[in-house]
């Protein structure tokens, strides 16, 4: 294992964190809070701490796969460890493990949250949460390859092991140009987000941290009623397409960005990723038709509501726990089912759950026909054995892990509804639930077990599961 490759990676990793931590200490002293201090001390900390990381480059550049796993978990875990330290400096979250909890809710873009009163927050503190979202959304270690040595394409397997999806590629050759296409890519469309939100009313501040949370399909709101707060058609719709947005997987956008509309278009996956948002919102509207004037508010609402769950961005306007059963059924499936592979948005993945069903459809086909040679293709190609079997075991992780942390959940005997739904939206990076932890509730009423064990789960769906278990492995670690 390249060790020092490691150190040198994880050091660089660090002063990036520093670095973008002065933005809300700079947030702090624009709207004079002592606050912004402790965002200094730890800027100024992670910044000499990076620098002696990373002071000598190694002569040894190649990062394998097994680098790539380990560079991807303990990145996230220092990032979290780290990012969470200034808000128990201020005072703000007073607990570790609710600053921790809250923090890794934020870089795996989750949503959840243990605040009771998001508003009390200061100014530099909101920006830091909702920055968060906007860090973790197309992954802090995307933006260190882009300043990494190319090293012959080998941090490729940092970005397979960050990106979600069960298939990552390039843009271009160079993998560090694709790293600065992609947050090029990101920097616009938020940017653009702002925009026009600010033509819809919203103040600026406003506008910049809900566009993090779109971007970041995060979610975290800076008012107690999420964006329900501005009861404006207007914004509820430009938030809903920048969600369903950056739910696409980016090679597609950036398809149209260079004007190749073919190619983004025959997506089989975006296909069905569309089909199953508008044919959910509509059956939600239809059922939750007799709580609303018009079937038009209802569609507002259900749209809203069905692009904010399947891109796993977590804001809330309405309270669906007051939905018909039906309705609540739909938007915890949707829960699993999650975005576009290589997207910012969390869950299963459309792809997985495409391709899962073609190789069922498969194999029905195989035990009828035994002779007969049976293949699953996606995206108009024949998909590789060894692509199959990593999605099969991805699938078999998935459900063992959510048993487990079911299990472990429900030693706090609360009701299943609220316990299911805690994992479900910890561990699909949605952010609310149901229940206790419902969009009008937080998670704040939980164990300290039962928080710690949902961060490991929102730290397992952000990476896919692969990293941070190999990373606890110990034959990862054997020379």
């Amino acid at each position: 294992m390249n060790r020092r490759m490691i150190f040198y990676t994880l050091g660089k990793m660090l002063m990036i964190e520093g670095l973008l931590m002065l933005l809300p200490c700079l947030t702090g002293m624009i709207y004079h809070e002592k606050e912004s201090l402790a965002y200094l001390i730890i800027a100024i900390l992670l910044c000499f701490i990076g620098k002696l990381m990373s002071l000598h480059k190694p002569q040894n550049k190649i990062i394998y796969a097994k680098e790539g796993f380990v560079v991807v978990a303990a990145a996230w875990i220092f990032l979290s460890i780290f990012g969470a330290i200034p808000f128990c400096l201020t005072g703000e979250i007073p607990s570790y493990v609710d600053a921790l909890f809250e923090i890794v809710s934020g870089f795996t873009t989750t949503g959840s949250s243990i605040l009771t009163d998001v508003e009390a927050l200061s100014h530099a503190s909101l920006f830091w949460h909702s920055f968060s979202h906007w860090i973790g959304g197309m992954g802090i270690l995307v933006f260190v390859v882009a300043f990494l040595p190319d090293a012959n394409g080998s941090t490729l397997h940092i970005l397979k092991a960050e990106m979600p999806g069960p298939i990552v590629g390039k843009l271009v050759s160079k993998i560090t140009v694709s790293s600065q296409i992609l947050y090029q890519l990101y920097t616009v469309l938020t940017i653009l987000e702002v925009i026009l939100l600010m033509l819809g009313g919203m103040p600026f501040f406003d506008s910049l941290l809900n566009s993090f949370g779109t971007a970041g399909t995060g979610g975290f709101a800076i008012k107690n009623a999420s964006i329900a707060y501005y009861n404006s058609a207007y914004c509820d719709g430009i938030i809903t397409f920048f969600m369903i947005l950056f739910g696409i997987n980016f090679n597609l956008i950036y398809f149209v960005a260079i004007k190749k509309f073919k190619a983004a278009f025959k997506s089989e996956e975006l296909r069905w990723y569309l089909i199953i948002i508008f044919a959910s919102a509509i059956a939600i509207s239809f059922n939750i038709l007799p709580l609303y004037h018009s079937i038009f508010e209802a569609f507002r609402y259900a749209i809203f509501q069905v692009g904010s769950i399947i891109t796993t961005t977590g804001y809330v306007t309405a309270d669906y726990g007051q939905w018909p059963l039906f309705s609540q059924t739909i938007l915890v499936l949707l829960m699993f089912v999650g975005a576009c592979a290589g997207s910012t948005g969390g869950g299963m993945k459309v792809s997985r759950i495409i391709i899962g069903v073609k190789s069922a459809v498969a194999e029905m086909k195989h035990m009828l026909h035994p002779h007969s040679v049976v293949s699953v293709v996606f995206e108009g190609k024949h998909l590789s054995l060894s692509t199959l079997n990593n999605i099969h075991v991805y699938w078999v992780l998935y459900f063992l892990l959510f048993g487990l942390s079911f299990l472990f959940v429900s030693l706090q005997n609360i009701d299943f509804t609220s316990a299911f739904s805690a994992v479900a939206t910890c561990f699909n990076n949605v952010g609310p639930g149901l229940g206790v932890v419902g969009p009008t509730g937080n998670f704040s009423s939980l164990t300290d077990m039962s928080k710690i064990v949902l961060s490991l789960d929102m730290l397992a769906g952000r990476l896919e599961i692969f990293p941070l278990l190999m990373f606890f492995s110990r034959s990862l670690w054997k020379k």
